[in-house]
This record gives structure tokens, sequence and C-alpha cells, in this order.
């Protein structure tokens, strides 16, 4: 699918975005996929390229684009390189759900100002820490999210006061959150608590584990899987397609 590379002028700089749309002309509904904690790479605009396939424009933002020249992440190593997993968790720390709400609406404002993208409601996915980003988008946005979908995300339903599950009562969308097993960043005991909230707000939802581990969705990930990478690619094209018809 073509891709493309631009900027979209926020409250703090200059984000740096790759999109990806089918191919014709359009227009298609958009949707936003954050990456995971490894930030925007090579892997995420072949995944957008992917889902484009699906008939939606693609945003991928550079989420860390306050860290002017931040160097990139080896995925596969970063976690037993005591340095490199230092400045990846400050880097995950830099994004608060305030920074994520106010990133977001600029992105929404961009997208909606493309004459090829259908309507003014959007999609968001997101992967590990882009999970979280995008079920918080949800609720912080609510009017503008018509579908919110995490995989491997951690951090859904903790004591934190920004936790995404104490924003059931505001999300509008459509919800789909796919855990990983053995997950220590969402266990079953916080989906329970995240599905609680999401039912007694009415939001329309569906929780479910995958037979893999964290990070089974993203190709440059150590616990990549296959199998369940191609199901989160089934599950996405069923929710974004109820979501926009």
């Amino acid at each position: 699918m073509p891709t493309t590379t631009d900027t979209i002028t926020t409250a703090d700089g200059t984000c740096r975005v790759t999109v990806a749309t089918p191919e014709g002309d359009g227009p298609w509904p958009a949707i936003v996929m954050y990456p995971d904690a490894g930030g925007a790479r090579g892997t995420f605009d072949e995944m957008a390229a992917q889902l484009a396939g699906h008939g939606y424009l693609v945003l991928v933002p550079d989420v860390y684009y306050r860290q002017a020249g931040w160097a990139p992440f080896d995925m596969a190593t970063v976690f037993g390189d005591e340095d490199e997993r230092r400045r990846l968790f400050g880097m995950i720390k830099s994004l608060t759900a305030d920074i994520m709400a106010t990133d977001a609406a600029a992105f929404f404002d961009y997208l909606a100002a493309r004459p090829d993208v259908a309507g003014e409601r959007f999609g968001t996915t997101g992967y590990c820490m882009g999970g979280r980003t995008s079920l918080i988008v949800a609720g912080r946005l609510p009017e503008r999210v018509a579908a919110a979908m995490s995989f491997h995300g951690g951090g859904l339903a903790t004591d934190e006061p920004d936790s995404p599950h104490l924003m059931a009562g505001d999300i509008q969308a459509v919800v789909y959150v796919g855990g990983a097993q053995d997950d220590a960043s969402f266990t079953p005991a916080q989906a329970h608590t995240l599905e609680q909230a999401l039912t007694a707000a009415g939001v329309e939802h569906t929780i479910e584990f995958y037979s893999a581990a964290h990070g089974f969705a993203v190709p440059d990930n150590a616990p990549y899987d296959a199998a369940a990478a191609a199901r989160h690619w089934e599950a996405m094209s069923a929710v974004f397609g109820r979501a926009f018809g």
C-alpha cells in the first residue's frame, strides 16, 4: 500500500508521522496506530500498510517526538541491556495521559482535514504501551473515537488515577482488548476489573487472552507469534469493519 511521511504541528512541537493508504482515491475511514515502547519504526510502517490493505488510512505517530533525535531501540536486546532498558522506561514515563490526549487531538484534526479521509470519528489501535494509549484516547476524546483496540497492552486497570478503566464511563467507542498470556502488566484480575468497568458503563467490548507472550503481534519483538498475529489482524478487520461499515 502507498506509504508517505508527513509532520503534524502539536501544542509541543512537530510530530513526524507515517501515513499508509489503500490503493485508489478514497475517502477512507482513518485509524491511528500507536506503536509499542520501541516507538515508530520500520516494522510499524509495514503493519500500517497491512492494515491499509483492509480499506483504512492508517497514521503511525512518532510518540517520542519531544525527545529530538532519539536513537532507535533494538527490540530483540533492549530488555537485556541495563542502560538501554533504563532509557526505554524513561521515555515511556514521559508520555502522560494529558500528553496522549493533546497529541491525539492534533492527529485527529490532521486526519479530519484530509480529503482522502471519511468522517470525523476515527479508530485507534495500539501495542504494549500503545494499547494503553488507545484506550486513554478513547476515554479522553470520546466524541472522536469510534473504535479502540489494544493488543498486549499493559496498565489498563491499575490503582493509578489515569488508569483507562476509570474512564469507562466516558468511552463511546467499541472496545477490543487482546491480552497476552502470563503478562504481569495485564493480569486476569486486571482484565476482570476492566470488564466490570466497561460493562457498568454500557460500553460494547470484547476482552480476551491470546495463547502467546507479550509482544506477540509485532514482528520485530522477540516473542512474536505468527498465529497470534494472524488472529489479531482478523480481530482488527472485524472490529473496525463493524465500527465503520
